[in-house]
């Protein structure tokens, strides 16, 4: 029963961690269609301020979310500890949006935004770090369903706000009584409102959580919690380097002039590697549950090798699939053909993210022994070689070297955790199979995009022989 539970709960949080992916995801051939936004700078300005609320989320909440797990189920005075957390969430980032205000000019000047969002900027912050610790209650709780629920609500607010806005509000403005409320050339404002709207109502729906906690703070136990707190925050912070600060570079180090057109260019397309990004995180948080559950089995590491194996061949068809036909999906998904010009990233991204699922994988030896510090040591390092690399080759190769040094970042990462598992926790991989699968997929993704491109006959015939090999494997070679 107990198991049957954790599946269950695993995969909701799962539903609630993709569908609303999904759902932003829905966002962008909207804003790329001719006609939405007022050119591909907008989009790049929207996809830098929304790189940032990646940073400052790991900042603002600096490791607090898991410490109240790790606190809550071990102390007897789980009161003091949920209070406590609570408490230094509310201080802390009541004083930076206070400080942010007051230094308002010299914010925008440094992260370089717009000094008339910085307003949406911080009411988003606010209510969505605010929000934090009460969703990590629910899920203490054990109240997933609750905690989908607002999560789906809240992506489902700001893209119903954004398809009004958009599709209804601004293309009929001039011809009825809907022009009182549309203001022209205010799309962004638009788009980070609809967010605002979004991160309200669910601080809203879960605000009575700060009503009800009984206020007392500890600060000794505070200390304990900010020593356990601090080496997350570093993961963290390693993590959102990886994940959006190539488009924060890309806008710092170019030219003023080009620099936010590169980055919605870069953005847009970057987008077009969302499905092996959906399936690597719905992958992995359906097998975490069971790395845990089938650690004290009976021969577990036969099971894991299995597993990995399971993803390497799905993504493999997933990465094929994606390159042979990205000509067909840029038009569904990158709507307008002022984006095209970065489509060229579009298979180092997807073979990125190819790497970054397997290294989820290959992280359950350091998961299931307790060696958690090492997943932190690979991010920071993968991290490094995320900003080495655009630092020094975004002002000669623009977003090229963005993406490439995302391919840098999760190939060492991927390549890391395996050199490391095999020395602490030895999973016998068949290196035979996963090889062959792993890198055809990648010969023939690379050889159709730039060689062959748009010719189907021959992205089917690989598509055949890959799924023909991954067949062969499982069918005859299974062991």
């Amino acid at each position: 029963m107990a198991l049957n539970k954790l599946f269950k709960q695993t995969m909701v949080y799962g539903i609630a961690t993709v569908f609303p992916r999904l759902l932003s995801f829905l966002l962008v051939p909207l804003y790329t269609s001719k006609g939405v936004l007022s050119s591909v700078s907008d989009y790049g300005e929207v996809s830098v301020i929304f790189s940032y609320f990646i940073l400052f989320n790991v900042v603002l909440t600096y490791g607090m979310e898991t410490a109240l797990f790790r606190f809550y189920n071990k102390s007897e005075k789980k009161e003091t500890v949920l209070s406590t957390i609570a408490i230094s969430v509310l201080l802390s980032t009541i004083s930076f949006v206070v400080l942010t205000v007051i230094f308002k000019s010299a914010f925008s000047t440094f992260f370089e935004v717009n000094p008339k969002f910085v307003k949406y900027i911080l009411c988003i912050l606010l209510f969505d770090v605010l929000a934090i610790i009460p969703f990590a209650y629910l899920r203490i709780q054990g109240n997933s369903f609750k905690y989908a629920f607002l999560k789906i609500i809240n992506s489902s607010i700001s893209l119903s706000l954004n398809l009004f806005v958009f599709l209804v509000l601004k293309p009929f403005s001039k011809t009825s009584f809907l022009s009182r409320f549309y203001v022209p050339n205010f799309e962004v404002d638009y788009i980070l409102l609809s967010n605002v709207v979004a991160s309200l109502i669910t601080f809203i729906l879960l605000g009575a959580f700060y009503f009800r906690i009984k206020y007392s703070f500890s600060l000794s136990l505070w200390k304990s919690i900010i020593c356990y707190a601090f080496p997350v925050l570093i993961s963290g912070l390693a993590f959102s380097i990886n994940e959006s600060f190539d488009k924060i570079l890309l806008n710092k180090l170019l030219p003023q002039d080009i620099a936010s057109t590169q980055v919605g260019m870069y953005a847009a397309c970057y987008k077009l590697g969302i499905v092996m990004t959906l399936f690597a995180t719905a992958f992995r948080l359906g097998i975490e549950p069971y790395f845990f559950s089938h650690f004290k089995s009976d021969n577990p590491e036969k099971n894991y090798a299995s597993i990995l194996e399971i993803f390497v061949s799905i993504g493999a068809l997933i990465l094929l699939f994606t390159v042979v036909f990205t000509d067909l999906l840029k038009t569904l998904i990158v709507r307008s053909s002022d984006y095209w010009q970065a489509i060229s990233i579009v298979p180092i991204i997807l073979i990125a993210n190819y790497c970054l699922g397997i290294y989820h994988n290959l992280s359950v030896w350091y998961k299931v022994t307790d060696r958690t510090k090492f997943g932190a040591y690979i991010s920071i390092v993968g991290a490094v070689l995320t900003l080495f690399v655009n630092i020094f080759f975004i002002p000669k190769y623009g977003f090229k070297a963005s993406a490439i040094a995302t391919l840098i970042a999760y190939f060492f990462m991927m390549v890391a955790s395996l050199i490391l598992g095999r020395k602490y926790y030895p999973i016998p991989y068949n290196f035979f199979k996963i090889g062959v699968v792993f890198c055809l997929s990648i010969l023939f993704s690379i050889l159709h995009f730039y060689s062959f491109r748009e010719n189907y006959l021959i992205g089917g015939a690989f598509i055949l022989i890959m799924s023909l090999v991954i067949l062969n494997f499982y069918l005859f070679l299974y062991f």
